[in-house]
């Protein structure tokens, strides 16, 4: 039984071929670094912007793409591609910049969609009606980074944007033609569980497309860090620990949704906590089993709106 609906399955069914994204570094920056708003980035994010790390900034986005779909073939056998726009706030530009930047992409026929990741207060109307005239041409991902519906936690992990935006930015999105991917992370620092399904149950309500689940986990070089080493930040110590929560928020969660990462990696060498997120099976396997043991799907517990009895 298939207990949750898995972004492998979704892409199969959508282009009918083994689909990968091919992660670029396009040069962009974040309001959060660049002094708009605060310089340093939110708490958990490294100098890389949560860069893949076979990408090589420095070489031009075409090359970047080239190399990452030659890569990411031989090693998948994957014949179709997503180019994802990955690192920072990839609509932090001028609009005929973006343009000129999303549109590197169509040249390649493989390129079966591209995936913008964003902040919500960095999308404006202009970059949706871009994003509505590439979907013409190719499939269109936006990803929001939302992290929490909870204003508590986005000012502890110093996001500086609030709940609204995130509602905003989703509502203003869905009335385009783009799927609209959040990226949520469960164990923020005071952050109940009770929360966490209440994140599930707004995500459902306001029909997002795809959900990226993250745990909280420390890397080198943050101010996460700092915090973490001074005992003032907890994390789940177990792949056990995580899928308990995990399962709880997939079974809150709108089986119209897809689930595009059921958790975060790190690599070894930069991870200082917890040490099982280095593996990208560990998680996985611990919540299927969780959703197993417990009888539990996606959208099995979810209840929305008033039951007339």
């Amino acid at each position: 039984m298939q207990r949750y609906r898995s972004l492998s399955s979704y892409l199969k069914e959508k282009f009918g071929d083994k689909v990968y994204r091919v992660s670029i570094d396009a040069g962009f920056t974040c309001p959060n670094r660049d002094g708009t708003l605060a310089y340093g980035g939110c708490i958990f994010c490294d100098e890389a912007g949560s860069r893949a790390r076979y990408v090589e900034p420095q070489l031009p986005i075409r090359e970047q793409l080239i190399k990452g779909m030659d890569f990411i073939g031989r090693r998948f056998g994957a014949r179709k591609f997503i180019a994802y726009f990955q690192a920072y706030s990839n609509t932090y530009a001028p609009i005929e910049k973006l343009r000129e930047i999303y549109s590197i992409p169509l040249e390649f026929p493989e390129v079966a969609g591209i995936s913008i990741s964003t902040r919500p207060d960095l999308v404006s109307e202009d970059v949706l009606d871009l994003l509505d005239e590439l979907s013409d041409k190719v499939h269109v991902w936006l990803e929001i980074g939302v992290q929490s519906f909870h204003y508590r936690s986005l000012v502890k992990v110093r996001r500086f944007h609030g709940v609204a935006e995130s509602i905003d930015a989703i509502l203003r999105a869905r009335r385009h033609r783009v799927e609209v991917v959040t990226h949520v992370i469960l164990g923020l620092p005071g952050e109940t569980v009770r929360e966490m399904i209440e994140t599930a149950r707004i995500l459902s309500a306001l029909g997002v497309d795809g959900v990226k689940m993250h745990h909280l986990y420390v890397v080198k070089n943050t101010d996460l860090a700092k915090l973490y080493e001074k005992g003032k930040v907890k994390v789940f110590d177990t792949p056990e620990d995580y899928a308990k929560v995990a399962s709880l928020f997939i079974a809150h969660l709108s089986p119209d949704i897809v689930i595009h990462r059921l958790a975060g990696r790190a690599p070894a060498d930069m991870l200082i906590a917890p040490e099982w997120t280095s593996n990208k099976f560990a998680p996985i396997q611990a919540i299927q089993k969780e959703l197993e043991d417990n009888n539990l799907y996606q959208g099995k517990l979810l209840k929305l709106g008033l039951t007339i009895p």
